[in-house]
């Protein structure tokens, strides 16, 4: 660092051992430069003061810190200039102005005051004298580099750099390029502590090289900053020029014409005022925004919605009943019930045009023609049809839209599919009703409990539009298989219509009359090429498909179908006939057996009747027993209710024993085991009772049960039998099962008149008040002991 050999009062004899300390903030004084300072601080002023009327010289050191207003010695750095006091002026308001000349480095050797300015000892510094190959070298650089400085910065004068090019020695060449550039105090308090002029020169150099690299980069980015605003400037001035000219020639530029364009259809367009006051509004904010603007898309296609959507656009209704009827009858078999209330809507309409369409939901298992029948009822009406499937939605936005504040918002599917129908009263067809379901985004079906309520939907309210919206002309229609998985509030505004499964009778003209002819249309034969017999469809009925419906039925004569329009491609295009020997030919082995036809009347087995979601079953209810004491088990995934049942059938036997003379067999030396086949599928619900009680009384009087007679019923302890649900479709499945006896409970006889007279031929029915009326019909010799007395 510095050469701390002393410069002696001989050399130097005006300057004392004892000198004032001056401290200054934000810089750095260097030897043989002039500089002025202003002084605030009563105690430097005290200190110049005192100064001026000595020898005028003081030592002037950096603040470490500039935000210290009293400065101690820790706050000062140890190295600073010994300076000469030239001039000094005093202002009104007690401020001074001084002028100095820096004369010499020196180190404060100790302080020997500091009340009330510092004073120390300072020792003088010499400094090392260089005069080499590479200190020309440096010296040059450093020129050079100071020079380009000055050419980039506006606060260096142009004239320092002839002062620069005309100093020889380098040590006031470090000092005088370091005192007239912008570094930082620390990094100048470096250079002024360094003695070796090659060092101090190399710093400088670096600093110098730092400096302008820094220049240069924001030089680049101010150009091409000042590039891309004139780019933008020009651009705006050619737009500017552009509207004027078109304005000269009478023309109008491209967002003009367009908000022009939206306002002719705007008033061109049939809405409600306040949907016309919407669009208006949003008109003129997109007027007053630049199409680069984020916002300028969002509300242009706001627009192009309200633009689109069938406010008051809608197709008349044809309102020929008979003409309906026909209609009906041609795509529909049977269902008598749902032809039935779509006409007497007809009527209505044709009577009181301004009713409100009703709510209608048809409930069944799959395959019977839900979804098809709302198309009929669309045909028969002419009026468009859609359809929305609400299986698995869970976000309440689906039904009600997204509000404008997302990103990518749009209207729900209610009012997406009428733009698509482009009218406000089509048939609306919400298929699978019953399977919504709901999380954290909403529920749903609780956001179509407006939608189809005729109370409310005259002004639906889509959080996108967020303008109500007429729903009232739409004939909404949904469909389910199940209604226990609607919310009530929702089902309470449904009419709910059930559509039973199909007989097999049924199933045959449907086939004959629909199914064939369309699969036979659809694969590009003709109707003389293949022709099935009534027995080859029945073969295909018992032995290939079990469904309520006609799904599987239709693909299996599609298969049979596909095979011989193959036969044909092939040039083999004989006419084939497919009888019941011929179905295996062409879909194999048979999937399905009878379970009726291989029963015979067993000891401890009893015919039930269930309801499932896919149409009514029959079910076998197996009881043995045998020795141990562990009571009574239950196997074939029961509910816990028909475990409850088997409870209490073996209860209602156990206590009535010896009326029913079943007193002679100890049951409590004997376990019970009942089982109901086909373990794997869950059963639950109490109108098993009934054949539970009569399997357990064939096993305990050893007396067989005709396997054809089948039951359902609930029971009591008390004996009674109580009424159940699903009558029409237990008794559909035990049509087609081959039943030709079905037990019912006395109270569910109003029940059968729901079922058409086709299905209830061949059927006989017996009505049960008790237990004991059941088993008198089961077992004709089985009389208590009571009645016999």
């Amino acid at each position: 660092m510095l050469d701390e050999s002393l410069l002696t009062n001989d050399d130097i004899p005006s300057i004392p051992d004892v000198l004032p300390i001056l401290p200054i903030k934000g810089g750095v004084i260097f030897p043989d430069l002039a500089i002025g300072l202003a002084i605030t601080n009563p105690s430097l002023i005290h200190l110049i003061d005192e100064t001026l009327s000595g020898n005028k010289i003081v030592c002037i050191v950096t603040q470490k810190n500039p935000e210290v207003d009293e400065p101690g010695p820790s706050d000062l750095y140890e190295v600073g200039v010994v300076s000469l006091i030239l001039k000094m002026r005093r202002y009104p308001d007690d401020t001074l102005r001084i002028f100095i000349q820096g004369m010499q480095r020196g180190r404060i050797k100790e302080y020997v005051q500091k009340r009330p300015y510092l004073a120390a000892k300072v020792n003088l510094l010499r400094l090392r004298v260089e005069h080499d190959t590479a200190t020309e070298a440096l010296m040059r650089n450093v020129e050079g580099s100071f020079q380009r400085l000055v050419s980039m910065v506006p606060y260096l004068s142009e004239e320092l750099v002839s002062v620069v090019l005309n100093i020889s020695d380098p040590n006031r060449l470090a000092d005088f390029v370091a005192a007239h550039v912008n570094f930082d105090t620390e990094e100048k308090q470096v250079l002024l502590e360094t003695s070796s002029p090659k060092d101090r020169l190399k710093k400088l150099d670096n600093l110098l090289t730092k400096e302008l690299g820094i220049l240069e980069l924001g030089e680049k980015i101010r150009d091409r900053v000042k590039g891309e605003v004139d780019k933008t400037q020009r651009e705006y001035f050619l737009r500017e020029q552009m509207k004027a000219i078109k304005e000269e020639l009478g023309e109008k530029d491209e967002k003009s014409a367009e908000i022009d364009e939206l306002r002719g259809k705007i008033e061109a367009k049939s809405m409600p005022e306040e949907a016309r006051e919407t669009a208006e509004k949003e008109l003129d904010r997109l007027r007053m925004m630049p199409p680069a603007a984020a916002e300028y898309t969002v509300i242009r296609t706001y627009i192009d919605w309200f633009l689109n959507l069938p406010w008051e656009e809608g197709t008349e209704d044809n309102l020929d009943i008979r003409r309906a009827k026909r209609i009906l009858n041609e795509d529909h078999y049977d269902l008598t019930k749902v032809k039935e209330r779509i006409l007497e809507y007809l009527a209505v309409r044709k009577l009181k045009p301004d009713s409100k369409g009703p709510i209608l939901c048809f409930v069944g298992p799959p395959g019977v023609g839900k979804t098809s029948l709302g198309r009929s009822i669309a045909r028969a009406l002419r009026r468009k049809f859609v359809r929305l499937s609400l299986g698995g939605v869970r976000d309440e936005a689906e039904i009600r839209g997204h509000r404008r504040t997302y990103v990518g918002a749009m209207p729900g599917r209610i009012l997406q599919n009428l733009r698509t129908a482009s009218s406000n009263n089509p048939v609306f067809m919400l298929d699978e009703i019953d399977k919504v379901g709901a999380d954290f985004r909403g529920d749903p079906s609780s956001a179509l409990l407006e939608v189809l309520d005729p109370e409310q939907n005259y002004s639906f309210s889509d959080h996108y539009v967020e303008v109500p919206f007429d729903l009232s002309r739409v004939m909404f229609i949904a469909t389910a298989n199940v209604t226990q998985t609607i919310i009530p509030a929702l089902r309470d505004r449904m009419e709910i219509i059930e559509l039973p499964g199909y007989i097999d009778e049924e199933k045959l003209e449907i086939a004959k009359a629909y199914l064939i002819p369309r699969r036979i249309r659809e694969s590009g034969l003709k109707k003389g090429d293949i022709d099935f017999t009534d027995d080859g469809i029945y073969e295909i009925i018992h032995s290939y498909t079990r469904e309520a419906g006609v799904r599987n039925l239709e693909r299996e004569i599609g298969s049979v179908v596909r095979k011989v329009a193959r036969r044909h491609a092939e040039g083999r295009k004989k006419k084939v006939k497919v009888d019941a020997r011929d179905v295996s030919r062409f879909l194999g082995p048979r999937k399905f057996f009878s379970e009726l036809a291989a029963r015979e009347g067993e000891i401890g087995v009893a015919t039930g009747l269930a309801w499932t979601p896919v149409g009514g079953e029959i079910l076998f209810v197996e009881a043995t027993m045998m020795l141990g004491s562990k009571g009574l088990v239950l196997t074939g995934s029961l509910g816990d209710i028909m475990k409850e049942s088997a409870q209490a059938a073996l209860s209602f036997l156990r206590s009535h024993a010896r009326e029913l003379k079943l007193d002679d067999i100890d049951m409590s030396k004997n376990d019970l085991h009942i089982h109901i086949p086909s373990g794997a599928i869950p059963k639950d619900g109490p109108s098993a009772g009934l054949a539970l009680t009569a399997a357990l009384y064939s096993l305990f009087s050893e007396k067989a049960i005709d396997p054809k007679i089948a039951m359902t019923g609930e029971i009591t302890l008390t004996g009674r039998v109580l009424p159940v649900g699903g009558i029409k479709e237990k008794v559909l499945g035990a049509k087609r099962a081959g039943i030709t006896t079905v037990l019912i409970p006395s109270q569910n006889d109003k029940d059968l008149g729901e079922i058409p007279t086709n299905v209830r031929k061949g059927l006989t029915f017996r009505r049960v008040k008790t237990i004991r009326d059941g088993l008198r019909i089961l077992f004709p010799l089985a009389k208590s002991t009571k009645e016999k007395k």
